[in-house]
C-alpha cells in the first residue's frame, strides 16, 4: 500500500512521471510534436517556450563547472511500458550532486533515436535519468547510447519488459543499479531546458554526458519493436548558452 501511495505522490509532484499516462499526444501525425502546443492549453509551452528541449549542442563554452557526483544505490526493478517509452521507477535514496545542488533520482526512460544532437549528430538511442530536488526542481542526466557491445543492465531490463501497457511490473526480487548505465567519464554539457514531452515544462536543468555508452544492435531492435521512433525533434536555442565542463 505504501508503494502505491508513493507512486501516486510522484505522479502528482513530477509532471514527467504523470505525462506518459496520457494518450492525448504522440510522436506522429496530427498529435505529433509540431501540434503539441495546440492539443491542450496545458501544452502551450511546447509551442511558445524559448527554453525547450532537446537541442542540437554546438558551440558550447568551456567553463569551470563542478563535477557531476553520482550516488546511485540498488533499487528493485519497477518497470512500465507507459505508452510512450519504457520507464523504470526508482526507489528513494539515490541522488546526484552538482556543486551545492542535490537531486534525487526518480525514474529513467529511453528514446529512439537520441533526442539530443551533438554538432548535428544524433545517436542510436538516449537514456534520460530524471531527478528532483526538495523543492521539486527537475534535473535530467542524458546518456547517449550508440551501437556496440552488449549493455548488461539494458539486457536485463529488456528481458523483464511488461506484457501489457500502462501496467507497472514490480519485480522486487530483481535488483538494478542505474550507475551501470553511466559512462566512466562524467564530463557534461549543461543548459536550461524543458521536459521533452507535453506539457514541455521549462526550468529543467540538463546534464548531457559527453561520453556515449554502448548498446547492442539486438537491444536496439528489441526496443524498436515497441517504439521505432519516440523522440522530439531538436528545438531552437534562442538566447541560451550551453556550457561544457573542462
Amino acid at each position: 500500500m505504501r508503494l502505491s501511495i508513493a507512486v501516486v505522490f510522484l505522479a502528482c509532484q513530477l509532471p514527467l512521471l504523470a505525462q506518459h499516462t496520457s494518450s492525448h499526444w504522440s510522436y506522429d501525425g496530427s498529435q505529433g510534436p509540431t501540434h503539441w502546443g495546440a492539443l491542450s492549453p496545458d501544452f502551450a509551452l511546447c509551442q511558445s517556450g524559448h527554453h525547450q528541449s532537446p537541442i542540437n549542442i554546438t558551440g558550447a563554452k568551456k567553463a569551470d563547472l563542478p563535477p557531476l557526483q553520482v550516488d546511485y544505490k540498488p533499487s528493485p526493478l519497477h518497470i512500465i511500458d507507459n505508452g510512450h517509452t519504457i520507464m523504470i521507477n526508482y526507489s528513494p535514496g539515490s541522488s546526484i550532486r552538482v556543486g551545492d545542488k542535490q537531486y534525487q533520482l526518480k525514474q529513467f526512460h529511453f528514446h529512439r533515436p537520441s533526442e539530443e544532437e551533438i554538432d548535428g549528430k544524433s545517436y542510436d538511442m538516449s537514456l534520460h535519468l530524471v531527478h528532483a530536488d526538495e523543492q521539486g526542481n527537475l534535473a535530467v542526466v542524458a546518456v547517449l547510447l550508440q551501437k556496440g557491445a552488449d549493455n548488461a543492465l539494458i539486457h536485463e531490463l529488456w528481458s523483464d519488459l511488461p506484457h501489457e501497457k500502462e501496467h507497472e511490473e514490480q519485480l522486487d526480487s530483481v535488483q538494478i543499479n542505474a550507475k551501470a548505465l553511466l559512462p566512466s567519464d562524467l564530463d557534461y554539457y549543461t543548459f536550461s531546458g524543458s521536459l521533452t514531452t507535453p506539457p514541455c515544462t521549462e526550468n529543467v536543468t540538463w546534464f548531457v554526458l559527453e561520453q556515449p555508452v554502448t548498446i547492442s544492435a539486438q537491444e536496439i531492435q528489441q526496443f524498436e519493436k515497441l517504439y521505432r521512433h519516440n523522440s522530439r525533434p531538436v528545438e531552437p536555442l534562442y538566447d541560451r548558452v550551453v556550457l561544457e565542463s573542462k
